[in-house]
């Protein structure tokens, strides 16, 4: 009995194995009307599935970079109220120089020129030149006074940049004036802070205009690059130490377009060239500006340091481009950053220009980046 109820228990056939599990199911609705769903990851590996993922990374790369604390300083107000507008401007007044740097920066390097209010005009002028070249997203405009921090920052973001204290926005100095002397002055305190933060740095004076590129003469790895002052002419293949002192026991190099790498040598001179400042201030009686104290500081470190002039050629004095006809024709094609000095007055400087097609707001004004001013 036993045996057979062991039997019976043995031949009693066993519940049939559960049914898979479909790795894809149906969905409800897609149950019901008899329609098969395609698998997801079938959808991901299709044309349009690809195009969607795309896109939604496209756009977290466009806009997640801007939320963090730039962000607020580069957006702009909704309300049209003045006041509203005015404190949209006045978040620029706590924008520092290395905000600056950091944000203009391409291959490590900056394009950096200093102005007042009524040198807008220049400035204008000077970045239609530059923009010509592809080279205006590298420069930060170090405004001199509130309304040209505000003003340049209102048309281009984040380019101006205002190292307190500020000045007079009202007047155009005079060379050789001490307000001359003042705003020229902090030019070397400048240009150290850029070097210290790991930049190199082109300075350029407003009161020029660049026909190409500078940056392919920028030759070697030599720690401040500079230009001659004199109007003398110099052979094509020129040497390209610092020259021999003049008749003041120093050289003249121009102040006005200055190239440094962030080297030790290049600090020194900067270090150097606010010494001699604080050595030499402005009188009445010296009327001083930044240059002799900068050619000081290039003759006293000129051991310790790689100098490098650049080619009379290409970065003539305004002194030999404007008043010596013969070396124009004999040097077109080579020349690269005009400089329009040995000239002084405002209305002078852009009278000259205009006489040699240089002066380019005019009919240009679209080409740079502020537009119309």
């Amino acid at each position: 009995m036993v045996m057979s109820l062991h039997l019976r228990q043995q031949q009693q056939p066993q519940p049939p194995p559960p049914p898979s599990v479909d790795p894809y199911p149906l969905s409800p609705r897609a149950a019901v009307y008899g329609m098969p769903q395609r698998p997801m990851s079938s959808f991901l590996l299709g044309r349009a599935g690809l195009l969607a993922v795309l896109s939604v990374l496209v756009l977290l790369g466009v806009f997640l970079p801007w939320s963090g604390p730039m962000a607020a300083l580069f957006s702009s107000s909704s309300s049209s109220h003045l006041g509203a507008a005015h404190g949209s401007l006045s978040r620029w007044k706590d924008y520092t120089l290395a905000q600056a740097a950091t944000f203009a920066a391409r291959n490590g390097t900056v394009v950096v020129c200093a102005v007042s209010r009524p040198y807008l005009p220049f400035l204008n002028n000077w970045l239609i030149s530059v923009a010509r070249q592809k080279r205006q997203d590298q420069v930060i405009v170090i405004a001199e006074d509130y309304a040209t921090l505000y003003e340049v920052n209102r048309r281009w973001p984040g380019h101006a940049v205002l190292v307190p204290p500020a000045t007079d926005s009202q007047t155009a100095h005079k060379f050789g004036s001490q307000g001359f002397f003042n705003f020229t002055s902090r030019r070397p305190r400048h240009l150290l802070h850029i070097l210290e933060l790991g930049y190199s740095v082109m300075y350029n004076d407003v009161d020029m205009v660049w026909l190409s590129d500078p940056f392919p003469y920028l030759k070697g790895k030599h720690d401040v690059y500079f230009t001659d002052d004199m109007a003398a002419v110099k052979p094509l293949n020129h040497p390209h130490d610092l020259p021999p002192p003049g008749k003041k026991g120093r050289t003249y190099i121009c102040s006005c377009m200055i190239f440094l790498r962030p080297t030790r040598g290049s600090k020194e001179v900067m270090r150097s060239w606010i010494e001699e400042l604080q050595n030499q201030p402005w009188s009445v009686k010296r009327k001083s500006n930044d240059q002799p104290a900068f050619n000081w500081a290039l003759n006293k470190t000129a051991g310790q340091v790689d100098l490098y002039l650049l080619p009379q050629a290409a970065f003539p004095s305004g002194g030999l481009y404007f008043k010596n006809e013969s070396w124009v024709k004999e040097t077109k094609g080579m020349n690269v950053i005009i400089h329009n000095n040995y000239i002084t007055g405002f209305d002078k400087k852009i009278k000259r220009f205009k006489d040699y097609g240089l002066w380019l707001v005019d009919d240009h004004s679209h080409e740079s980046p502020l537009g119309q001013i």
